[in-house]
């Protein structure tokens, strides 16, 4: 694999660059830069999400014929990179990177043409109502029941860990609508309104005192037939395309080499109780290098499954791979950042957002008030989208063939 960027590659990372430069405001930035959470707040990720759509730069991992770039994967690689380095916001995955792309693929076209221009203007805010109470990595197993009546369906049961479900207006969700059928067979891919009678969300509060999932209840909800995606039984299909994007259609490893580059950088700020800076600690820096040389075999890796799919191939299995290495490797540089801090990141701000006028005061500074919320936020990582130990049956099943 040729790992040096064309000629045209690098013009597009200068260009990139210079739209950061120009277009990206200060308390975007900021407001990224200070968010503990695992997802950005709705408040400048959708502003940031505006920005990109008057530039055409949204939807960069759509079709060009439903509203696409048209970028390669090497593109899109430097795009995410340049905004990690840039500090740009998270935009909405879940409407743009996982059901985006599944309208696209499976959706009909009177589907296209509703939905995917309200997902690019902002007009319609998704979440994911896959897992259940008992039902997380055991997908097939989930219990919630879309009964069809005439031209619609009525929905009823529990979601659970439902990122977002109090900003959002839509959902979308895995149902069983065959109880007769074999787990995986029976279940279906249905959109549903959020704001109708029959829906309840109860807020989840984290370890660190974020509020970013929920509990959603479904009593007797009702769908309009036409927003069941693909047909009946095609649910668990569905599902693992949109498991293969949320695991390998994002690059990872460009927000964690420039996270631990800020850790280098700040090492040399703190003091280490010795008279020296945290840069003088051998084992602090040979640990930090450990890990940036393991996210920088993780950017190969990635680069890898770009090179696979710039000839047309699925993203495949070693997504699984690149999920696992990359949500360990987050655990670890936010540990990284509590043991840099001291005491000082042991402290647990409890105050939401971090940032903005009305954000409380660090005690010693930002950094150092950031770290122990997100330490405790990026416990999650190893469990969403698929445990740890999920990725790794997949890898022995489908890579070693075990």
């Amino acid at each position: 694999m040729d790992l040096h960027f064309t000629p045209e590659d690098e013009d597009f990372r200068q260009s990139v660059r210079a739209f950061l430069d120009t277009h990206l405001p200060g308390h975007l930035r900021e407001g990224m830069a200070a968010t503990p959470g695992v997802f950005v707040e709705p408040d400048i990720g959708r502003e940031w999400q505006r920005i990109l759509h008057e530039k055409g730069w949204l939807a960069y991992n759509w079709p060009v014929t439903s509203g696409g770039t048209g970028w390669t994967p090497v593109q899109r690689y430097i795009f995410e990179k340049e905004c990690a380095l840039a500090d740009a916001p998270s935009l909405p995955v879940l409407s743009l990177k996982l059901l985006g792309p599944v309208i696209c693929r499976f959706g009909t076209a009177e589907q296209k043409a509703r939905l995917l221009p309200r997902i690019l203007d902002g007009s319609d805010y998704w979440c994911q109502g896959f897992s259940e109470p008992g039902s997380g990595s055991d997908l097939a197993s989930l219990r919630t029941r879309a009964e069809r009546r005439g031209d619609h369906y009525v929905i009823n049961g529990r979601k659970l860990w439902t990122t977002h479900a109090h900003h959002a207006n839509k959902i979308f969700c895995l149902v069983r609508t065959d109880a007769e059928a074999k787990a995986q067979r029976g279940i279906s891919f249905l959109l549903v309104d959020m704001n109708q009678p029959g829906v309840e969300v109860r807020p989840i509060k984290g370890l660190a005192g974020d509020h970013e999932v929920n509990e959603v209840f479904l009593d007797e909800v009702v769908t309009p037939a036409e927003n069941l995606v693909g047909e009946e039984g095609m649910g668990w299909t569905i599902a693992k395309f949109l498991l293969e994007n949320e695991r390998g259609g994002a690059c990872h490893a460009p927000k964690l080499l420039s996270d631990i580059q800020k850790l280098r950088r700040n090492a040399a700020l703190e003091p280490d109780g010795q008279g020296g800076t945290m840069a003088d600690d051998s084992a602090f820096m040979a640990a930090l290098a450990r890990i940036e040389l393991t996210a920088q075999a993780l950017e190969m890796t990635e680069l890898r499954v770009l090179a696979e799919i710039a000839k047309g191939l699925p993203p495949g299995p070693q997504t699984s791979l690149s999920k696992m290495i990359a949500s360990t490797l987050r655990q670890q540089v936010d540990g990284m950042a509590v043991r840099l801090y001291g005491y000082a990141g042991l402290a647990l701000e409890p105050r939401r957002p971090l940032y903005g006028e009305a954000a409380p005061a660090p005690i010693h500074s930002k950094a150092a008030q950031l770290a122990a919320p997100r330490y405790l936020n990026s416990l999650a990582w190893t469990i969403f989208g698929g445990t740890n130990e999920i990725q790794r049956t997949i890898i022995a099943k489908t890579v070693l063939g075990l």
